[in-house]
């Protein structure tokens, strides 16, 4: 993974959008690190991480605009499996959620929408799709020229589209 420089966007996973804010390197028992101070946007939260470990935490460059034309129409195909188990299904949601990876959140949102129209979701699952909407949100936000609304109204019509098919209760 290329170096992150100050003033770089980037994307820290289940956190959303933050900015290099400074790069220092710090000696620790007689060793010189590399550590990222990665400022949160979110929350203003200020996270200092290791550059070594930045790529296996997840740590990402923004996406492009191209990207953002791929996950749309990601959203509006609509092949996708959903588990009926919930357990299964909820650790599988969390780990791509932790993967840090546009796709994977994207992914998340999909499968929980789809079920959410065919079953009531748990308190949980309501509460991943909601994370899982807003770091997309604010992702594409980032990378366009679409404002928060705009990019949240096409999120919703998009999948209303794609499932517009689906039968409230019917599937299980």
């Amino acid at each position: 993974m290329d170096a992150f420089k100050i003033g770089d966007r980037v994307i820290y996973p289940n956190q959303g959008l933050g900015v290099i804010e400074d790069v220092q390197d710090q000696a620790y028992d007689g060793e010189q690190f590399r550590i990222y101070c990665l400022r949160i946007k979110a929350n203003n939260t200020l996270v200092m991480v290791p550059a070594a470990s930045a790529e296996e935490m997840g740590i990402r460059r923004l996406i492009n605009e191209r990207t953002v034309k791929q996950i749309f129409d990601y959203l509006r195909k609509g092949a996708i499996e959903v588990s009926m188990n919930w357990k299964g299904r909820y650790k599988e949601h969390i780990n791509l959620m932790k993967s840090g990876t546009i796709f994977d959140m994207v992914s998340v949102l999909k499968s929980l929408h789809y079920l959410s129209l065919i079953k009531p979701l748990s308190f949980r699952e309501k509460k991943m799709m909601e994370k899982a909407k807003e770091l997309i949100i604010a992702e594409i936000a980032a990378a366009s020229s679409l404002t928060t609304p705009q990019i949240e109204r096409k999120i919703t019509l998009t999948l209303a589209s794609c499932f517009k098919d689906v039968k409230p209760g019917l599937e299980s």
